[in-house]
């Protein structure tokens, strides 16, 4: 797949780079994406979530009312859960979501992504290119010249200078990240993806 070089004015600079077809050109397999989706999903959870059950409430352990003859159920203790400020029954407990995926499942999936990206045309490619200051205005230069200030983007570099990075960084639709670290959650986050030219030549 042949794409065009654009500067980052927005402007054609007669260059192109091709797409290599292993990557961005083969047929997407739905399920390595969905188990890539739900792994990276499922990693971002803390897992400390807790709630304390009966043992753990803070109280008189004292017999409330004798057991017998009250005309009401028996009731050992005020950590009852079925009494207000009582433990909590089968509560949450601290646990761990992470989900392992094969190294070439999670490939796959990367691959069929930047593939679905290729056939939608959604991929600008631009010319390597810094600030000499952060500055979010400029950044947004960028992304207004390209057509894609109004879109979701992700811009991947093989490497992404700081200045690059704290000028997108203010921009609530618009993400920065390398090629080394690109998954597939972030590439189908973004409306469109913007490759430079060095990221072109990492994928191959």
């Amino acid at each position: 797949m042949i794409v065009e070089v654009l500067n980052k004015n927005g402007e054609n600079t007669g260059k192109t780079v091709e797409l290599p077809d292993a990557i961005f050109g083969i047929e997407p397999n739905d399920h390595a994406i969905y188990l890539a989706v739900k792994q990276y999903l499922a990693n971002q959870r803390q897992g400390t979530h807790k709630a304390k059950e009966r043992g753990e409430i803070k109280g008189s352990t004292k017999k409330i009312k004798r057991q017998k003859g009250t005309g009401t159920a028996r009731a050992g203790s005020l950590k009852n859960p079925l009494f207000r400020s009582g433990g909590r029954i089968f509560g949450p407990r601290p646990r761990n979501y992470n989900i392992k995926l094969n190294k070439k499942v999670k490939a796959l999936a990367r691959k069929s992504a930047l593939a679905y990206k290729a056939k939608e045309s959604k991929i600008i490619v631009v010319e390597n290119f810094d600030f000499d200051t952060p500055k979010t205005k400029a950044y947004a230069e960028v992304l207004k010249n390209l057509g894609v200030s109004n879109q979701k983007s992700l811009f991947v570099s093989d490497v992404v200078s700081s200045n690059v990075r704290l000028s997108a960084r203010n921009l609530p639709t618009a993400n920065v990240t390398i090629a080394a670290t690109l998954n597939t959650y972030e590439v189908l986050d973004a409306q469109t993806l913007i490759l430079s030219e060095s990221a072109v030549k990492s994928f191959s």
